[in-house]
């Protein structure tokens, strides 16, 4: 996309962690065209050193997802190595049903799905450093569109910010900070900023 040159989707999603795939999914099943940015289509659906989806609380969201027909957990049952039931000896009241994922099969099965599979839906490689925001005085700000790094406008009516622990993020290695999400990927720097000067308040949360 050059500079200047704008198009139009009814949603786009920022970040392609699990929050914005299935913002992204559920956003073009629904019939919306949709954009899903990202920094690189590589890491879509990258999982952590421990892959599992389930647990005591996330069990339950899991179940939530799944029910709206979600790519989740219909993709951890495809790529999924064992299952566990959590607090067994405590009761059914608290049991979490767990599995542990398979993370490069998982990761192939979910690009596949969204960068091939998903009507609706357009996967870009971009960075976003701005809002597109009408300022109406007293009445409601309204959001337009984001600006890329390259400087292309993109417009939309309805905005996902799914940056996750990206937003903002440094990188502590003793006395050094550095701007990262995970270690060799960027950080949602410019957006961060974007924010801040909306007067939206942001907080970190530590990782790792």
């Amino acid at each position: 996309m050059r500079a200047g040159i704008s198009r139009f989707f009814d949603v786009i999603v920022i970040g392609a962690g699990h929050a914005g795939c299935e913002a992204s999914a559920a956003a073009a099943r629904t019939g919306a065209s949709t954009l899903l940015i990202t920094h690189s289509k590589k890491t879509i659906g990258e999982m952590s050193c421990n892959p599992s989806f389930g647990g005591i609380g996330k069990g339950q969201l899991m179940r939530e997802v799944d029910a709206f027909d979600g790519v989740c957990a219909r993709l951890a049952d495809q790529s999924a190595i064992t299952y566990q039931a959590l607090n067994r000896s405590h009761g059914p009241a608290v049991i979490g049903l767990r599995a542990q994922i398979d993370r490069k099969l998982y990761k192939k099965y979910i690009q596949k799905e969204l960068l091939e599979e998903t009507p609706n839906l357009e996967v870009m490689e971009a960075s976003v450093e701005d809002l597109v925001v009408e300022i109406r005085g007293e009445e409601k700000n309204v959001l337009r569109g984001v600006v890329l790094s390259d400087g292309s406008i993109v417009e939309t009516k309805s905005l996902v910010i799914a940056t996750g622990t990206f937003l903002g993020a440094e990188i502590f290695k003793g006395t050094e900070r550095i701007k990262a999400g995970r270690i060799g990927e960027k950080s949602a720097t410019g957006l961060a900023i974007a924010l801040n000067k909306l007067n939206l308040k942001l907080g970190r949360l530590r990782t790792g």
